[in-house]
């Protein structure tokens, strides 16, 4: 008997690194067929410069904290794109009121606006504006307006730019030139390339 267990024994010994062999190869079979798919990593492109959101017909008012009105923009449609967090306005009117009361109203075939609307630029029969005022102390500020097919404004600032030819009115004085640095809180203008202006004599 134990002979015959010793014989059997000695045979399956004989096939039992065959069957490992299978068990090892069934198993590893099933675990690459189990296993979870890595896949390449993706590289994302540079963002297209599509609007991620419109608008059509619209106004938009800024108050202060006392509950004055600040600015005011109107288009008949704006377009806004994130990859250069612009907002890019058909036909846009813009109007602001500075603390001390100053109104400034800008025109235009086409605005891009910048995210805070500190940086304005205008194109397409480009206005801007700024109605007179009188001062505290009396002084009369004359109606200021700029025109050109191109203007660029900084509304903080209060500085208009421009590279293209405009026309400057100031009261009854107008001028023009190939370009145009005007800065308002410094109270400098500087007109380059060829200027022409025609001053008309004071009101009595």
């Amino acid at each position: 008997m134990k002979a015959r267990l010793r014989r059997t024994w000695d045979r399956l010994s004989l096939y039992l690194p065959v069957l490992l062999m299978g068990l090892l190869a069934m198993g590893t079979w099933w675990l690459v067929r189990n296993a979870p798919v890595l896949r390449p990593p993706t590289t994302e492109g540079a963002p297209r410069h599509e609007p991620d959101y419109s608008m059509k017909g619209f106004s938009v008012k800024t108050f202060d904290g006392e509950g004055r009105l600040q600015s005011e923009v109107q288009g008949l449609v704006a377009h806004h794109y994130p990859d250069t967090d612009t907002l890019e306005i058909d036909q846009v009117r813009m109007r602001s009121i500075s603390p001390e009361g100053r109104v400034t109203v800008a025109t235009a075939r086409r605005g891009v606006s910048n995210a805070d609307g500190s940086q304005v630029q205008l194109f397409g029969n480009a206005v801007i504006t700024r109605e007179p005022l009188r001062q505290r102390d009396g002084k009369l500020l004359p109606r200021l307006q700029f025109e050109g097919e191109f203007l660029h404004a900084w509304t903080r600032d209060e500085r208009v730019r421009s590279h293209l030819p405009v026309v400057l009115l100031r009261g009854n004085d107008r001028f023009t030139a190939d370009s145009m640095d005007y800065d308002n809180l410094d109270q400098q203008l500087q007109l380059r390339g060829r200027v022409h202006g025609v001053l008309q004599p004071p009101a009595r």
